[in-house]
């Protein structure tokens, strides 16, 4: 399972996140998604933990925590959902 990060500075790294959250417990991988055009950060990002424990631990800890000056908004990331739809999709 991993952890949504959102309402993120532009600014914020890798190795930021890493550093707030080896706080809580193991940090397995940081990804913050940029956007394909302009390739900025989105302004999101998703924490992967060693355990669910240390996980549920940071997103108690996280959400709605001020970093950067911005409130923090951290839960569970949700799975990917199928996105129908488009121009190749005729059913």
């Amino acid at each position: 399972m991993s952890i949504y990060v959102g309402n993120l500075s532009y600014d914020v790294s890798q190795e930021d996140l890493t550093q707030v959250f080896t706080e809580y417990g193991t940090v397995k991988r940081v990804h913050i998604p940029s956007d394909r055009e302009t390739g900025r950060p989105r302004g999101f990002a998703f924490v992967e933990m060693e355990s669910e424990a240390n996980e549920d631990e940071a997103i108690q800890a996280l959400d709605g925590a001020e970093w950067m000056n911005r409130e923090l908004k951290v839960n569970k990331a949700k799975p990917r959902e199928n996105r129908s739809g488009g121009r190749n999709n005729r059913f």
